[in-house]
């Protein structure tokens, strides 16, 4: 039978005048935490959707904690196998 694992992932949101900040927080199985941050700036003279700002500061730090976890997978590679791992980019 298959092994359910889950992770849990926190983002929160801070609004101040036309910047948007995202902080980005991930709990892995093995107990370690993740922490990464992103941000949106909206031009003066776009229209305010609070919504936007926050999927593209959103999606900034996610990005951020997807390249720590790559990072932080090959170097648990690289101890176990005494070789450099080379991340697939896709």
């Amino acid at each position: 039978m298959p092994t359910l694992v889950g992770w849990h992932v926190e983002l929160e949101f801070t609004e101040e005048g036309h910047r948007t900040s995202a902080a980005a927080m991930v709990r892995l199985g093995d107990g370690s935490e993740m922490r990464a941050h992103g941000y949106a700036m909206r031009h003066p003279s776009d229209p305010e959707q609070l919504r936007v700002g926050e999927e593209i500061a959103g999606a900034r730090a996610l990005m951020d904690l997807a390249s720590q976890m790559l990072q932080k997978a090959h170097s648990e590679i690289d101890e176990a196998t005494g070789r450099h791992s080379y991340p697939i980019s896709h």
